[in-house]
């Protein structure tokens, strides 16, 4: 992932401000342009930060919560038959995928931190983040479906392909 110039101009006074923004309730805000920049960043950076990780270190030794097992197992029983090789946006976004999703994340509502906050998911677990293979979740089924890639090793492809580079 190349870093983009509006993360890195973003500065100490610039960060602190955008954490305080990020950290208010929804509803003191309404559409906010640069909001949405911030929430933009803030997913890019979650994005950068865990497609370096699982290419520097095996994705099956990797902890991302402290609930990794209960939400593995909770969402295997729930999507025993989701092929989390290659998402397809209508699994995660299509109104009957959204009314089987809503039970499974608001589970990890108060037990997860920010489980409902928007993050950036590969599609391709083999590819890395691009236009094309994004997709916006929330936090809770990143977690979810990272969590059993890792575990189930989907994602050693990156590991190991980035790692023989070295």
């Amino acid at each position: 992932m190349a870093s983009s110039d509006g993360l890195s101009s973003l500065g100490p006074d610039g960060a602190s401000a955008a954490a305080h923004a990020l950290s208010l309730p929804a509803e003191a805000y309404g559409n906010d342009e640069h909001l949405e920049v911030m929430w933009a960043m803030k997913a890019y950076n979650h994005a950068e930060v865990y497609f370096n990780l699982i290419s520097s270190v095996d994705p099956k030794f990797l902890k991302l919560t402290k609930m990794d097992d209960d939400i593995y197992s909770t969402f295997r029983e729930t999507f025993e038959d989701l092929d989390i090789k290659v998402l397809h946006p209508d699994q995660l976004k299509s109104a009957e995928a959204k009314e089987r999703w809503r039970p499974f994340c608001n589970r990890y509502e108060g037990l997860v931190e920010d489980f409902n906050y928007g993050t950036l998911l590969r599609l391709d677990c083999q590819k890395d983040y691009t236009e094309e293979n994004t997709i916006f979740a929330t936090r809770i089924q990143f977690f979810a479906v990272e969590i059993a890639r890792n575990r189930e090793g989907l994602n050693d492809t990156i590991f190991t392909s980035k790692s023989s580079k070295s």
